[in-house]
């Protein structure tokens, strides 16, 4: 399998440069990007209001990942360095809205856009039931993290910042479409905020990026290495050495 993986890798990367010529055509409406002038957070509206309003099927949702799995790997547990986020137990509406979003242009991902496409894994029903099947796979047991030298630092700011939208274990909200960041990777959150500090990431929450704004190296670094240590209910982890049954 894993050898299967990577020649999807290769095969995928091959493809690219093909697939975003036509992509401008192919990809949903894109709406209003944080920065431009009326963007309110999650109100585009579109394909992810019409995935949310159908009955998702997880069976489904497995052939669709098939595509995913080549970068998430079959686990969904992405990568320790961060190039790729773990997916695995992420809530299912914040599933459709991230997806959603690459899709229309309203999240820059040139890597997987390509791959995100109607023309690739299907439309609105199609979002919904990957969505569905994602947030039923087991997490990572050992995820990524930072070099724990301030972890002190870190669940003080965590507690004093993060807590409101994220939870005080990482763990989200999927009704008000808050990720769940809890075991996620070191290096994958670095790059995230600081994107979104620096405004890169257009479609982030205006009120998270006033909370950062100010936020020093060493305040990064020390809050984002308490999240990736943060632990989900056990019944979400995955035992060590698991690997997805359904790819096997």
């Amino acid at each position: 399998m894993n050898t299967f993986i990577r020649a999807l890798s290769v095969a995928a990367t091959a493809t690219i440069a093909f697939a975003a010529a036509a992509s401008a055509e192919e990809g949903p409406q894109k709406g209003k990007s944080i920065g431009e002038s009326g963007y309110v957070w999650n109100s585009n509206g579109g394909e992810e209001d019409e995935a949310l309003k159908l009955k998702p099927d997880p069976k489904a949702g497995r052939d669709v990942f098939e595509v995913c799995s080549a970068c998430h790997m079959p686990e969904g547990w992405g990568m320790e360095d961060g190039t790729f986020p773990q997916l695995a137990g992420q809530h299912y509406k914040v599933i459709i809205k991230q997806l959603s979003d690459i899709r229309a242009g309203n999240r820059d991902n040139p890597t997987m856009y390509p791959f995100a496409l109607p023309s690739q894994i299907g439309g609105p029903q199609s979002v919904a039931d990957v969505a569905a099947y994602i947030q039923t796979l087991k997490m990572n047991p050992d995820n990524g993290k930072g070099d724990g030298k301030d972890l002190d630092l870190g669940k003080k700011l965590y507690a004093d910042n993060c807590t409101k939208c994220h939870g005080d274990q990482g763990q989200g909200n999927n009704d008000k479409f808050y990720p769940r960041i809890q075991a996620q990777h070191y290096k994958y959150l670095l790059r995230q905020f600081e994107w979104i500090k620096a405004g890169k990431r257009r479609n982030a929450n205006p009120d998270m990026v006033k909370q950062i704004h100010d936020f020093t190296d060493r305040e990064t670094h020390a809050v984002l290495d308490y999240v990736s240590r943060l632990k989900p209910p056990a019944d979400m982890i995955a035992p060590k050495g698991w690997k997805n049954p359904d790819f096997q």
